[in-house]
């Protein structure tokens, strides 16, 4: 008999038992033989499930993208790099002469995200940060004021590593490497914690009680602008792009999975911060647990308000926040 058969066999015989026995069939089964002494040979092995356990770095984890090389779409000005699209990012070089360059990640389906590339003959990196799916990568050449030519387009299948990839590498507005001040000012807040919500907890207290909010920029910031993570650490002083910024790079070279989201709070342009924690899963525009509930705390209101009754009740309403694009 084959061994499918017999499995089959022996949960028929199973089901009879539990049914009385042959008996019901007009069978008897043997005389002093009860049923719980028959011995079963299939055997299925059954791994206990681990607790996923947040794992602090010694120190930091900044992780590099890397151009490798081995997919490529390149024509006369323009490579881009996608050998590297399962960890949530591109990469895009040019090196042809016009002095305006947009680039467009376009999810199927998904938003249009738009970027200037600002180096020549040097990569720059574009997360990917709706999914996986169709992806397409434009790279456009200014023509005057708002025109763009296509100078190159690729269709690109994304399939991520898992879903955290792009929100735990440096990119454009989250711009940070191992040698970062940032960085290192994040493993030193993060030292005393002994887990994810402690790091979370630590940074956020360290940005929001030692940043001021750069009225003076924010009154000038031109469109276009990125910020300088180690610039704005050691002015501690910033927009609220700035305070998102640091607050994700320090959190994601802590392997915490950090999204800083650009949307609208009633009818003003601002941005905020996501994280990822086990057990709790993506705390959207929510970023403080203060040991009982979780909190909707956006860093710069909650640093330029102080303890403000109606700024912690403003944050505190998911309804007041309209994300647009996450990067």
């Amino acid at each position: 008999m084959k061994k499918d058969n017999a499995i089959v066999v022996a949960v028929f015989a199973a089901a009879l038992l539990s049914m009385g026995g042959f008996a019901s069939i007009g069978r008897t089964p043997a005389a002093n033989v009860p049923s719980e002494s028959i011995e079963w040979k299939t055997v299925v092995t059954i791994e206990d499930e681990a607790v996923p356990l947040y794992s602090k770095p010694a120190g930091s984890n900044a992780r590099s993208p890397k151009a490798s090389g081995t997919v490529t779409y390149s024509n006369n000005s323009v490579t881009v790099d996608a050998s590297n699209t399962s960890q949530g990012y591109v990469m895009v070089s040019y090196t042809g002469g016009s002095s305006k360059i947009k680039v467009q990640v376009i999810k199927s389906g998904g938003e249009t995200y738009n970027y200037d590339l600002n180096a020549r003959s040097a990569y720059e990196v574009f997360p990917l940060t709706e999914g996986n799916g169709k992806y397409t990568v434009r790279v456009l050449e200014q023509v005057q004021g708002n025109q763009y030519a296509v100078k190159s387009s690729n269709d690109i299948n994304v399939t991520l590593v898992n879903e955290f990839e792009p929100f735990l590498y440096p990119n454009q507005y989250v711009n940070f490497s191992a040698g970062s001040e940032v960085v290192k000012k994040g493993a030193e807040v993060s030292a005393s914690a002994a887990d994810a919500i402690g790091v979370v907890t630590n940074v956020y207290n360290y940005v929001t009680m030692n940043f001021a909010y750069d009225t003076a920029l924010a009154n000038s910031v031109q469109v276009g602008y990125l910020p300088n993570v180690d610039d704005v650490l050691a002015k501690k002083k910033g927009i609220c792009f700035d305070y998102a910024a640091v607050m994700t790079a320090m959190l994601r070279s802590q392997d915490i999975p950090t999204k800083l989201v650009v949307g609208y709070t009633g009818s003003i342009y601002h941005a905020w911060v996501n994280v990822y924690i086990e057990g709790q899963g993506w705390v959207d525009n929510i970023i403080y647990f203060d040991g009982y509930n979780w909190k909707l705390m956006d860093p710069t209101f909650a640093s330029t308000g102080g303890q403000d009754p109606a700024i912690l009740e403003y944050i505190n309403n998911s309804a007041n926040y309209q994300a647009k694009y996450s990067y």
